[in-house]
This record gives C-alpha cells, sequence and structure tokens, in this order.
C-alpha cells in the first residue's frame, strides 16, 4: 500500500511540473552571448537568469559564452551555437546588433536577438526597455527628498531615455529644482563614475541617480558613506542601503528573455525593433525607503496604476 502511495505521489508531482512547461513549438535550442561576465549580481546577471527561466519553462537546452565583445568573437560563438543547433541567439547588450545584421543571412535557421541596436534583417530583433517613465518616477522621487534642490545623474549616454524622463519627473515634482547631469562614455567605468560623483557633491548635490549597471553599486556604496540618497538602477538595490537607496527604476531583463522565446515558439516574434514599458511587466518601481513619507508612496503607486492603465504620465 505504502509503495502505490508513493508512486502515486511521484506521478502527481511529475506531472504538476510538466504542466508548468511551455510548448516549445518552434523553439530548439537557446545561446546567449555576454560582453563581461553572467556573475556581475546586475545586467548580466539577469541576462543568465532569464537564459535560466528559458530552460526551465521550454525544457531546451541552453548555452551562454561569457567575454564576447567584437565581431570576430561574435561570429566564432554562432558558429558553435549552430553546431550545437541552437536557433534562437540573445546577444545580451547593444554590441551584438550590427554584427548580428552582417551575418544573419549566413544563418538563415538562427533568428538573433540584441538590445537597444538597429535590427534590419528578417531574422534579427533588437529589444529596448522604454525608460522614461520610470526615469519620470525615479526624478520624482529625487526631487521629493531632497533638501538643497539639487539632484544629479549620472549615466553612460545621452540618449538614456530615463535621463531626460527623469528631469522631467523631477522638475513636475519641484519646478525650482536644479537637476545635474554627467556621462561616463562607458558602461562600467566605475572609477570614473565615482569620480564624477565626487565633482556633483562638490555641487551640493544630495539625491543622485546612477544611470549605469556597471558603475551604479560603487557610486551607491560612495552615497551611503556620506549618508545622501541614491535612485537604484536595473536591479532592486534597496539592499545596498534601506535608508540610502530612496527607489530603484528596476528593468527585469529575466523576465523579457521568456517572453521573447514565448513569441519564437509560437512563431510571432517580429523582426526590427522591438519596445517594452510597465504594460508589459518588465519595468517597474522598486521598494520605497522608510525615510520616503507614506502619503508621497501612495501617489506614487496611484501615478504608476494609471501609466500602466493609461500609458499617461502626470502634467
Amino acid at each position: 500500500m505504502i509503495k502505490k502511495l508513493f508512486i502515486i505521489i511521484a506521478c502527481i508531482l511529475l506531472l504538476s511540473s510538466c504542466s508548468n512547461r511551455v510548448d516549445k513549438g518552434k523553439l530548439n535550442k537557446v545561446g546567449m552571448l555576454v560582453p563581461e561576465t553572467i556573475n556581475d549580481q546586475v545586467w548580466g546577471t539577469k541576462g543568465y537568469k532569464g537564459l535560466l527561466n528559458i530552460q526551465n519553462d521550454f525544457d531546451v537546452d541552453v548555452y551562454y559564452k561569457e567575454g564576447i565583445e567584437n565581431a570576430s568573437a561574435i561570429e566564432h560563438a554562432v558558429s558553435e551555437f549552430k553546431q550545437k543547433n541552437v536557433n534562437l541567439i540573445f546577444g545580451h547588450g547593444f554590441e551584438y546588433a550590427d554584427t548580428f545584421n552582417k551575418i544573419a543571412k549566413k544563418y538563415p535557421t538562427i533568428h538573433f536577438v540584441s538590445f537597444n541596436g538597429d535590427a534590419t534583417q528578417k531574422n534579427t530583433t533588437s529589444l529596448r526597455f522604454e525608460g522614461h517613465a520610470m526615469g519620470f518616477f525615479g526624478g520624482m522621487t529625487a526631487a521629493h527628498m531632497s533638501t538643497t534642490k539639487k539632484i544629479g545623474i549620472i549615466a553612460t549616454h545621452s540618449w538614456q531615455p530615463e535621463i531626460k524622463g527623469f528631469v522631467e519627473g523631477a522638475k513636475y515634482e519641484d519646478p525650482n529644482i536644479t537637476v545635474l547631469l554627467k556621462y561616463t562614455d562607458n558602461w562600467d567605468d566605475g572609477q570614473k563614475a565615482v569620480g564624477l560623483l565626487d565633482k556633483l557633491l562638490d555641487e551640493e548635490v544630495d539625491v543622485v541617480y546612477p544611470a549605469g549597471d556597471g558603475f551604479n553599486v560603487p557610486v551607491i556604496e560612495k552615497i551611503k558613506e556620506k549618508g545622501l540618497y541614491a535612485i537604484g538602477y536595473v536591479s532592486d538595490q534597496s539592499d545596498l542601503g534601506k535608508n540610502t537607496v530612496l527607489t530603484s527604476t528596476i528593468q527585469q531583463a529575466s523576465k523579457l528573455y521568456d517572453i521573447v522565446a514565448k513569441k519564437y515558439a509560437e512563431g510571432t516574434l517580429q523582426s526590427g525593433n522591438l519596445s517594452f514599458d510597465f504594460q508589459d511587466g518588465v519595468i517597474e518601481m522598486g521598494k520605497f525607503s522608510p525615510r520616503v513619507d507614506e502619503k508621497f508612496q501612495r501617489k506614487m503607486k496611484r501615478f504608476v496604476k494609471k501609466y500602466k492603465e493609461t500609458g499617461d504620465l502626470p502634467k
């Protein structure tokens, strides 16, 4: 009797596990290329988690390669993936778009996915997080909590949509706020970012938005030493200090991987450039610091809810 009961329970667990799987459809095997490492605890780690989600949800083999930065390395890695019958490849960054476009015709059975680039071939897609709204809400929070009425941004490039959004949100919350901008021109230059932070602090900035996932951690750590405030970027960075990180603007790359894989499996993944926002469940605001008053938190939650429903930001 006990043996029969054990077999029944094992079958139920097996069926339950299988029921969570998604039909893999056109999906065969999946590869991912990252320019640095999957162990950076921010962007690279999010991509790796997305890859593991696909492996679990679709029951397919997945592969990844780290430190793939130039065209030659990309082409070599793609050739290896092809040998393994991979038919969906994620290039986890903007640096992959151009090379993917150039080699796409050579690999017609593979669909190439990159980020923040310009996909021009029928089997290439570029993904972009719509960062304007998350920047807007981050800017509102920074302006609300500033006592010097001076807040700062350390970004990588001026084209980042969250930068414009941050400035607009700050001005909406407090028309008298001053927003100072600094750029590293490199996603991973932590030393330069910390140097730019010193310049902002010299100008009495008391809230900083380090909008670069390769340098935001050292910047926030120094902000914490100074007893000032930060807005987290890409991940919920409240764990770096709940009294320092007022909130975070979160991009759920791992969820986006699952969305893209599902579309590919169903045969509905479009080529070209695709954008994703709060409404797609891949962008959200992080936990608020206990330093942020409850009244403002409630207001922010109403604004975010309205934006999800209507696409309209406060005016």
